[in-house]
C-alpha cells in the first residue's frame, strides 16, 4: 500500500518523454506486460502503468534510461536488460524510493501548516539533477576533484542549464561563501577567483568587492586591496569595514 499511493500519483503526472527516440525507431521495442525483477513497485503492476514512473524517475533527475539500466545510450531499447542489477544506479534508486516512502509516511505525523499536507517527490530534492546537492556542495566536489579552474568552468555550465529552473541557488551569497571557505582552506588564489566572478555576476554589491578586497588582502596583494576597499566606498561611503582596511592599509605603509 505504501508504494501503491506513490505510483497512483506518478500516474497522474503529466510527464514529458526523455527518452528521445521514438518506439518505432527502436525495433519497435514496447513496455512488458509483465515487468522482471521489481523489489519495490508493485509487481502486478504491467508494464504500462510502469512507463510514466520510469518516465517521472527520468525527468526528475534529468538522466536516460542508461542512468540505472544496463545498456548504451543510443542504442536501441531492446538491447538494454532491464532487469539486471549490474548497475549500482538501480540499487540506489530502490533505497531511494523506499526512503520517499517513509518520508511521505512520518509527513502523515506532522500538523499541515497549510491547507494540503505537503507531499515528497523524486523531483522535490532532484530538481533535474541526478545527485541532489545545492550549488555550493556541487562546486566545492568539483574544486577537491579538478581545482578552482574546473569550477570556474562548472559554475558556468550550470548557470547556462539551471539558472531558470530553480535546481540552484544562483544567488551572491553562494559564491561569496565559497570563497571564503577557500579563504579558510588557506587557498587564497581560488579565493579571489570565486571573489572576481562574484563581482562580475553582481557588479553592483558592494559586499561581493569587499569580499574581492579582503581576499587580495589575505594574498599580501595591499595594492589590489587598496582598490577594490575604494571601489566600495564609492558604492557604500558608509562602510566602516573598508575605512578601518583602508586605514590599516595606510598605516602599515608608513612602517
Amino acid at each position: 500500500m505504501l508504494f501503491r499511493r506513490i505510483q497512483t500519483l506518478c500516474d497522474l503526472v503529466v510527464l514529458a518523454v526523455i527518452v528521445t527516440p521514438s518506439l518505432q525507431s527502436q525495433d519497435q521495442w514496447t513496455w512488458p506486460e509483465k515487468p522482471k525483477n521489481l523489489q519495490v513497485l508493485n509487481k502486478d503492476r504491467p508494464g504500462s502503468v510502469l512507463s510514466p514512473i520510469m518516465r517521472g524517475f527520468t525527468r526528475s533527475l534529468g538522466v536516460r534510461c542508461s542512468h540505472c539500466h544496463v545498456g548504451e545510450e543510443g542504442k536501441s531499447l531492446s538491447t538494454f536488460d532491464f532487469a539486471s542489477d549490474a548497475n549500482p544506479n538501480k540499487d540506489r534508486a530502490r533505497e531511494m524510493l523506499r526512503m520517499l516512502g517513509s518520508v511521505n509516511n512520518h509527513l502523515k505525523k506532522i500538523e499541515p501548516s497549510g491547507d494540503k499536507r505537503v507531499n515528497m517527490w523524486c523531483h522535490t530534492c532532484h530538481r533535474g539533477r541526478p545527485r541532489p546537492m545545492t550549488l555550493a556542495e556541487d562546486l566545492e566536489e568539483k574544486y577537491r576533484a579538478r581545482g578552482i579552474d574546473a569550477v570556474l568552468e562548472h559554475y558556468a555550465d550550470l548557470k547556462l542549464r539551471y539558472e531558470n529552473r530553480g535546481a540552484y541557488d544562483f544567488g551572491e551569497r553562494t559564491l561569496n561563501d565559497l570563497g571564503f571557505d577557500l579563504l579558510g582552506k588557506g587557498d587564497a588564489a581560488a579565493a579571489i577567483k570565486i571573489f572576481k566572478l562574484n563581482t562580475d555576476e553582481f557588479p553592483k554589491s558592494a559586499n561581493a568587492w569587499d569580499s574581492l578586497a579582503e581576499a587580495h588582502m589575505k594574498a599580501g596583494d595591499t595594492m589590489l586591496a587598496t582598490q577594490f576597499y575604494e571601489k566600495v566606498l564609492e558604492m557604500d561611503p558608509k562602510s566602516e569595514n573598508a575605512k578601518e582596511m583602508l586605514k590599516k592599509i595606510k598605516e602599515g605603509g608608513k612602517k
